[in-house]
C-alpha cells in the first residue's frame, strides 16, 4: 500500500516545525500590495504585513494559487501510486479550494481535495488530525470521515475592531459600516457553515470578552476540550489575553496562540481576533 500524503495552503497555522516533521506540503496563496506581489509565509510575515497594509492606498488582493500549481505537485507526490489528501481554507474566503478541485480532476493522481470551511487554527487542528490517522495507517475514506467529526464539533468566532477592511472587501454595505463605525460597534461573527456569518455584537471589548467565553461555556458543557486557539491581528491585548485568562480558569491552558496570516488580516483588518475551540 502506498503512502498517504497531506497538502495544505499557507493560511494553515501550523509550525515550520511540524510541516517539517510531517512532511507536510503547503502551497502558498500571493497578496498584491501598492503593484508588488508577495509570497504569503515566505517573503511576507504577519507583523510587518500588518505595517505595510496601513501604509497602503488600498486594500491589498490575495490571489490563489493556480490549478496548474497544485496539479504539478499532485502529479510529483502520486507518481508512484500514492495518494493525496489536500485539506484548505474555507472556499467562501479564498478560490484556493476550486483551484485545488479543479487540479485533482486535471492530475494524473489519487487526489481527494477537502473544503476546511475554516482558516487559520481551525484550519490546523483539521490537519493535525489527519496527521496523526495517517501515521496510525487509516486509509483516505477513514480520515476523510474523521474530519466531517472534527468540522461539527469545532467553532470559529471573528471579531473585527474596525470596519474597514469588511467594508472594502465587500463583507457589509457602506450603510451599515459608517453606522457601526459611529457607535464603536464591535461585530462577532462565526464561521460554522464556511462562511462569515454575524451573530452578535457588542459595544465593548469587555462585552465581547463575554460573549465569547459564554459560548465556549455553553458549548462545551459535559464534553472533553481538546483544542482551543486563538488567532489574532494584533487583537491580544484588549480581547485575547481577558479572554485567555477566563478560559484558563476552566482548567484547560494549553491555548495555542497565533499571530493571523496576512491573506486573514486582509479580510478583517487590524485588531481581530479569531477564538476557535474543539471539543467533544
Amino acid at each position: 500500500m502506498g503512502k498517504i500524503h497531506i497538502v495544505t495552503d499557507s493560511t494553515c497555522d501550523l509550525t515550520k516545525e511540524e510541516l517539517m516533521e510531517h512532511d507536510i506540503k503547503v502551497v502558498p496563496l500571493t497578496i498584491q500590495i501598492d503593484g508588488k506581489t508577495y509570497v504569503d509565509g515566505k517573503d511576507l510575515e504577519p507583523v510587518s504585513f500588518l505595517e505595510l497594509m496601513k501604509n497602503s492606498k488600498e486594500l491589498p488582493k490575495s490571489s490563489q494559487p493556480s490549478p496548474g500549481k497544485f496539479k504539478e505537485l499532485y502529479e510529483e507526490l502520486g507518481k508512484n501510486g500514492d495518494q493525496v489528501i489536500s485539506i484548505h481554507m474555507t472556499g467562501s474566503m479564498s478560490g484556493t479550494y476550486d483551484s485545488a478541485r479543479q487540479a485533482a480532476e486535471m492530475a494524473d493522481a489519487d487526489v481527494t481535495v477537502i473544503d476546511s470551511r475554516y482558516i487559520a487554527v481551525a484550519l490546523a487542528i483539521q490537519l493535525r488530525e489527519a496527521i496523526r490517522m495517517r501515521d496510525e495507517g487509516a486509509t483516505v475514506e477513514q480520515i476523510v470521515a474523521r474530519l466531517d467529526e472534527v468540522r461539527k464539533n469545532t467553532r470559529l468566532f471573528v471579531v473585527v475592531d474596525t470596519l474597514e477592511n469588511l467594508i472594502k472587501g465587500g463583507r457589509i454595505g457602506k450603510g451599515k459600516g459608517m453606522i457601526g463605525s459611529l457607535l464603536n460597534i464591535k461585530p462577532i461573527a462565526t464561521l460554522d457553515d464556511g462562511s462569515y456569518t454575524p451573530v452578535s455584537k457588542a459595544r465593548s471589548h469587555k462585552q465581547v470578552v463575554k460573549y465569547l467565553f459564554e459560548q465556549f461555556t455553553e458549548d462545551t458543557k459535559g464534553k472533553t476540550v481538546k483544542a482551543v486557539g486563538i488567532s489574532h491581528a494584533d487583537g491580544l491585548q484588549n480581547l485575547g489575553n481577558p479572554l485567555m485568562e477566563l478560559i484558563k480558569s476552566t482548567g484547560f491552558t494549553d491555548i495555542e496562540v497565533k499571530f493571523t496570516s496576512p491573506i486573514i488580516s486582509t479580510h478583517t483588518g487590524p485588531g481581530a481576533l479569531g477564538f476557535i475551540y474543539f471539543a467533544e
